[in-house]
Parts: structure tokens; C-alpha cells; sequence
């Protein structure tokens, strides 16, 4: 798994207050592999997506989590 998603799930866990194999599958909100590999072949890339009640935003400078506005 690319080190930002492992960053990501670390984060909401941490917010959770879970370990990161309680939250839900990562693949019900993005494909892990098509997204490692968009992020392993062009490290210039930002990409957002919506994932267990958070914003996602990876850039190549941080990965940000957001809770998502109701």
C-alpha cells in the first residue's frame, strides 16, 4: 500500500480512536491500487476523495484529513 494511504488510515484511526483494520474497506470509497499506482507514477498529482465521514486530500507536499461538512 503507497505510504500516503497508510498516512490516511493512521490519521482516522488516530481520530477514530481505532486501530486502522476497524475502519471500514478503503476500496468502498477509492480503488487502493489504481490510486497507489496514480500516486507512485506521477508524485505531482492531487487527489481528494471522501472516505469513512472524512476529506481526503493527498498532495505532494501532505495528506490532509478534513472532517466532511454535514
Amino acid at each position: 500500500m503507497h505510504p500516503a494511504l497508510v498516512t490516511v488510515l493512521d490519521r482516522i484511526a488516530a481520530r477514530e480512536g481505532c486501530d486502522r483494520t476497524d475502519l471500514p474497506p478503503l476500496y468502498r470509497a477509492v480503488d487502493p491500487e489504481a490510486l497507489a499506482a496514480v500516486l507512485a507514477s506521477n508524485p505531482a498529482v492531487t487527489v481528494r476523495f471522501d472516505y469513512a465521514g472524512y476529506r481526503v486530500e493527498i498532495d505532494p507536499d501532505c495528506v490532509t484529513v478534513v472532517d466532511r461538512e454535514p
